[in-house]
């Protein structure tokens, strides 16, 4: 719907918003339980186009309905993976959790949750391909699912201001929506790229 709406130049009314938001939630938080859908692009597309309505609290409830579905998704993902650690021939989706884990990237988010603890979980979900690692020391540590929740809530948070940030950034260079809409994504998808273009010109 935002897409649709930025590539027309059209202003959603209520009856868009309320397809819209829904969407994004969903699109959220199946992205945290599948980490294929790149969410970070959503959500600042959904900023772009936020930032271009007139509605006063369009920015707010971009931010609210993203924050909440990145946590309801990741709480769902962990007790999944917790369900799998505690069953003797583990789980579909603890075995999604590993794959996505290199031991490399496991053992470094192991240690630096032992010296830093819930700051590291904060962190990780800002950096790229970080918060799975995480997630999965956090489960070989036994954290309990309440410990996990106190720290993955300020995650979630700063992770949707900092995604609806870049929104607002590729809004305000471009008078166009769909301009700022591609700006936001490309950006998303090179903080994304980051980390596996570094690895390869380090080896």
């Amino acid at each position: 719907m935002w897409l649709a709406a930025a590539t027309t130049g059209a202003t959603p009314g209520a009856a868009g918003q309320a397809i819209g938001y829904p969407t994004l939630f969903l699109l959220v938080f199946l992205g945290a339980l599948v980490p294929v859908i790149p969410t970070g692009a959503l959500v600042s597309s959904a900023a772009v186009v936020a930032f271009h309505q007139t509605a006063p609290l369009a920015m707010v409830f971009v931010f609210a309905t993203a924050s909440l579905a990145a946590f309801l998704g990741d709480i769902a993902l962990y007790w999944l993976g917790r369900r799998g650690m505690k069953s003797k021939n583990g789980s579909r989706w603890l075995e999604a959790i590993r794959s996505r884990a290199p031991e490399e990237r496991l053992s470094q988010a192991q240690g630096k949750l032992t010296d830093h603890g819930v700051a590291v979980l904060v962190l990780s979900r800002l950096v790229p391909a970080g918060r799975i690692p995480v997630m999965l020391a956090c489960l070989m540590a036994e954290w309990p699912l309440r410990r996990f929740v106190r720290g993955n809530l300020p995650a979630c948070l700063a992770w949707a201001a900092t995604y609806q940030l870049i929104g607002v950034l590729g809004g305000s260079l471009f008078k166009e929506p769909w301009e700022g809409v591609a700006a936001a994504i490309a950006l998303t998808v090179a903080i994304s790229a980051t980390p596996t273009v570094w690895k390869r010109v380090r080896s």
